[in-house]
């Protein structure tokens, strides 16, 4: 497994924005699927966004328009540009790594509160 540290969480007001990071420790950052989901108190884990290896992005229904997921693979670094910002979006936003053969890795999460 990787090591998945993620970062720009915080509190903002609805209709603001925030840009979560998600750093990767790997050499072979391109060869993985990244995705962040979300876990809302009382609330399924929720996928909210993919970038596959191959190049393909993926959104929930409740994001999509909204959040933008992007990769820098010279940075082995994904990332979710946040805008139009609701209160459901409140939730701990988990960053996680995917390679065909290998377990899941996950980051510690952040905290991405929105809230007037």
């Amino acid at each position: 497994q990787v090591q998945l540290v993620e970062s720009g969480g915080g509190l903002v007001q609805p209709g603001e924005s925030l840009r979560l990071s998600c750093a990767v420790s790997t050499t072979i950052f391109s060869f993985y699927t990244m995705g962040w989901y979300r876990q809302a108190p009382g609330k399924q884990r929720e996928l909210v966004a993919t970038f596959t290896s191959g190049g393909t992005t993926v959104y929930s229904d409740s994001v999509k328009g909204r959040f933008t997921i992007s990769r820098d693979n010279a940075k082995n670094t994904v990332y979710l540009q946040m805008n139009s910002l609701k209160p459901e979006d409140t939730a701990v936003y988990l960053c996680y790594a995917r390679r065909s053969g290998y377990a899941n890795s996950w980051g510690q999460g952040t905290q991405v509160t929105v809230s007037s």
